[in-house]
């Protein structure tokens, strides 16, 4: 069974940096993509960042693009957002997705989810 275990939300102001956290457990191997997701109240699930364990490059959001960068940490099938220059318009529930063999834009291709964090980021 799959299990998507996140961390590092939290409450910051504008301009400030923060890092999530996601562990991905019950994968055989690191033939996965791994990315972040998020979402506001009333607002689609949208890509923030995506990047697959077996190799590529990764794959961000036009919104996001040069302030949040995501790394992997393939012994632990993980991966971390690190998040610079946050914006009020940034704050959201960031949620961390996985998919098997190749990686996809739209969330309704994810295989898995993690339970959300919130990121706020106050002006």
């Amino acid at each position: 069974q799959v299990q998507l275990v996140e961390s590092g939300g939290g409450t910051v102001e504008t301009g400030g940096s923060l890092t999530l956290s996601c562990e991905a457990f019950g994968y055989a191997d690191g033939s996965i993509c791994m990315g972040w997701f998020r979402q506001g109240p009333g607002n689609k699930r949208e890509r923030v960042a995506t990047i697959y364990l077996g190799g590529g490059t990764p794959n961000y959001a036009d919104s996001v693009e040069g302030r949040f960068a995501i790394s992997q940490d393939n012994a632990k099938n993980a991966v971390y957002l690190k998040m610079d220059s946050l914006q009020p318009e940034d704050t959201n529930v960031y949620y961390c997705a996985t998919r098997r063999y190749a990686c996809a834009l739209q969330p309704n291709l994810q295989d898995a989810w993690g339970q959300g964090t919130q990121v706020t980021v106050s002006s």
